[in-house]
């Protein structure tokens, strides 16, 4: 199991709060694909009886970033090439999905939402931050979906977004530019506020079959894609 020096959470604290800090954990790099979590490491770790910790891993098998293995126990998923490819694939047709809806009266809305991420992304780009770039990236791309004001659509896209995280690291390697991964969402959101549908249909599926290409050029389909 990687080592990963976890600060002690309130005896009060919920299985929820341990779900967000093994969470983090992952989609950070902390946690590696492929290690094994013990229960009663965490557990002490966090200060906590072993229930929590339980009930937390199983939320995070159920989101798809633990697997269980039977008479093995519970390990970091590890993402292959293919699964990346997936991941981008399913997206494309929810965040496509909620596009539609912004387009049809939302699109102020969206506009204005994804200003935020958009500044922190050019300000973190300039100061050669990738990981703070990587954050802004998956915030624009949340605030996205948010805007189409479906939680279904929301509910849906979070775990892909979280997953995605993990491919991140790896993408950021492949620009030689932070600026340029920047750029990307500042188009994309100009032409959410003012472009013809089709055109903005067409930027957001260019945007996501870049980054599979980009990590399609790093990774085989055997290796997994490091967090």
């Amino acid at each position: 199991m990687s080592v990963v020096d976890f600060e002690p959470v309130d005896q009060r604290s919920t299985a929820e709060v341990i779900a967000d800090k093994l969470r983090e954990a992952i989609v950070r790099g902390a946690l590696e694909p492929g290690a094994q979590l013990g229960e009663a490491d965490l557990a002490a770790q966090f200060g906590v009886s072993r229930g929590p910790v339980r009930e937390a891993m199983q939320r995070l098998v159920s989101e798809g970033l633990l697997r269980s293995i039977r008479n093995r126990g519970i390990f970091v998923i590890e993402l292959t090439l293919a699964d990346v490819v997936d991941i981008y694939r399913a997206r494309t047709a929810i965040e496509g999905g909620a596009l539609t809806l912004i387009l049809d009266g939302r699109r102020e809305i969206a506009y204005e939402a994804l200003g935020p991420s958009v500044q922190a992304m050019l300000d973190r780009a300039e100061a050669g931050d990738a990981a703070g770039v990587s954050d802004a990236d998956r915030q624009f791309h949340e605030a996205l979906v948010a805007a189409a004001g479906s939680p279904r659509l929301v509910r849906a896209a979070r775990t892909l977004l979280i997953e995605t995280r993990m491919c991140l690291g790896a993408l950021q390697t492949t620009y030689p530019d932070l600026g340029v991964q920047a750029q990307e969402h500042v188009t994309l959101r100009e032409a959410i506020g003012a472009a013809a549908a089709p055109r903005v249909h067409r930027l957001l599926r260019d945007h996501m079959d870049d980054a599979v290409q980009r990590l399609r050029g790093r990774y085989t389909a055997a290796e997994p894609i490091p967090g």
